[in-house]
């Protein structure tokens, strides 16, 4: 069973579950647009800093919230939206989770909550019966690995490159995941201003490839 429910979880994260998670830069294809990511260090430190101060830390004390038995998700999805920095942003989680929420309702014919990614994902991965920390990091892993994949894609970088800066950020995914396991919504902050900034500003970026 535990096999099982792995093999979902890691279904419902990868690439090819329709999240839509590949059109979504996070705001980074500003950052490349003014030359704030020109290499595979330079990505790799982006995305640290997202992880460590920014919506990664956000995304992943929501979700182990929302893993909680009992939780209150209709109050951890108002709060989700509430700290999200622009309406790009809002629209990036907003948009994910209601098209995960579709496709667990429809694999699984059951009702699945409409809600912020990580409220969405929190509140179906739940009954997967699996530790909140490996829940955590896989979720993370996802993420830095959508963002790897439109680095590869718009600096350019190599394939090689772009998945060096994603195994060197195993360590810090690792020790995120297991700490946000064990706080609450009141531990909810974001000093990534560098990356909430870019977001806002991507909104008047002449020519798009994402939609954040």
């Amino acid at each position: 069973m535990t096999a099982d429910a792995l093999m979902t979880l890691v279904q419902w994260l990868s690439p090819a579950f329709p999240t839509g998670g590949f059109a979504y830069s996070h705001g980074m294809e500003q950052v490349i647009a003014d030359g704030g990511i020109r290499s595979a260090a330079d990505l790799e430190a982006w995305l640290a800093d997202v992880l460590r101060f920014g919506a990664g830390r956000q995304d992943a004390i929501l979700l182990a919230a929302s893993l909680q038995p009992g939780a209150d998700h209709a109050a951890l999805a108002t709060l989700s939206r509430a700290v999200q920095p622009s309406a790009e942003r809002l629209r990036e989680t907003t948009e994910q989770g209601e098209a995960f929420a579709r496709t667990v309702a429809a694999l699984t014919g059951q009702a699945a909550l409409s809600a912020p990614l990580p409220v969405a994902f929190g509140a179906a991965a739940a009954g997967l019966g699996l530790p909140a920390a490996q829940v955590i990091a896989l979720y993370l892993h996802a993420f830095a690995s959508n963002l790897v994949s439109a680095a590869v894609r718009f600096v350019p970088l190599g394939q090689t490159e772009g998945q060096a800066a994603l195994a060197a950020l195993h360590p810090l995914i690792a020790s995120l995941a297991e700490t946000a396991s064990t706080l609450g919504p009141d531990a909810l902050e974001s000093a990534a201003l560098g990356a909430d900034l870019a977001a806002m500003r991507h909104e008047t970026l002449d020519v798009r490839i994402f939609k954040t």
